[in-house]
């Protein structure tokens, strides 16, 4: 099924429609005009500072992670899309991306990158060492994302490393370091992620097989919905574990209920062979980060 309502990643409507030609195909580039994205990279880190009990006090810093989140977000959207600009091609939703319909030049992109790269390493240097080593730890596998869809059936299994990547570096800005809570944070970030992005790889499934695209959604096949399932419920699992090691008690835990009633809503009511549900419980997640960062800041204050 389809919907007139969901449209190319680089279709031009509204506000968009109305800039200058160059300037609308940076902006498309770099994904502002769809800010799904920046929102879920920036939840993790997000997470992590309210769990940490900084949230209130620390509002600066959730500030440089948004920004931090809508310039590295666009960052990696021009760098994947420079090395996908020939698979880009073969799929009618990413066919008209600046970079694959060549609107934008290699050298323009690249050059958008790094402003967009600048912007990043101002928000890096508001950190304190300790993040900022664990924040560039992350270029590695940033950077090696864009291949794995040509080299594993789980790409999204290593967009979970990386889209996380903000939990950790939120964590150790608040509390100086690393411990059991920020990894269980994390690791069940990492599932939500694999979830989400399974759920937005079911909109491509046809045109991927023809274009040798491999994604999680096509490896589960008919079984995308017992496996994105799981996916929510480890995440659940591991960030009870965090919430219990932050503090102890059954009424912690019960904080992520609304988080474990929006997955079943996104879960149950999925039709995998709808590309407009897939693409509306997709972007669902936004509020399920908002959900979990209310989450995160309830026990963080009382712990």
């Amino acid at each position: 099924m389809t919907n007139p309502d969901i449209v190319p990643d680089s279709e031009s409507r509204g506000l968009i429609a109305r800039m200058p030609g160059t300037l609308r195909d940076l902006v498309q580039l770099a994904r502002f005009d769809r800010p799904i994205g920046a929102w879920l990279l920036f939840w993790p880190g997000a997470w992590a500072i309210a769990l940490a009990g900084e949230a209130g006090r620390r509002w600066d810093l959730l500030l440089w992670f948004a920004l931090g989140s809508v310039a590295m977000r666009g960052a990696g959207c021009v760098y994947n899309d420079i090395i996908d600009r020939d698979l880009d091609r073969k799929v009618a939703r990413t066919a008209s991306r600046p970079v694959a319909s060549r609107r934008v030049s290699l050298k323009l992109a690249w050059a958008w990158l790094a402003v967009l790269s600048l912007v990043g390493l101002v928000v890096l240097l508001q950190l304190q060492p300790v993040a900022q080593v664990i924040a560039l730890a992350s270029l590695a596998l940033v950077a090696a994302y864009p291949f794995m869809k040509r080299i594993t059936w789980w790409p999204q299994a290593w967009l979970g490393l990386v889209f996380t990547w903000a939990a950790l570096v939120g964590w150790a800005e608040t509390t100086g370091g690393i411990n059991v809570t920020g990894l269980l944070l994390y690791a069940g970030a990492f599932f939500w992620v694999v979830g989400y992005d399974t759920i937005y790889a079911l909109q491509d499934i046809e045109d991927d097989a023809l274009a040798g695209v491999k994604s999680s959604a096509r490896a589960l096949g008919n079984r995308a919905k017992p496996g994105i399932g799981l996916c929510y419920l480890l995440a659940l699992i591991c960030w009870a574990a965090a919430f219990w090691t932050a503090r102890p008690q059954i009424l912690t835990v019960v904080a992520l209920l609304p988080v474990a009633l929006h997955f079943a809503w996104q879960v149950l009511g999925l039709d995998p062979r709808d590309t407009a549900d897939a693409l509306k419980r997709f972007r669902a997640n936004r509020f399920a980060g908002l959900l979990m960062f209310l989450a995160c800041g309830v026990v963080g204050l009382s712990s």
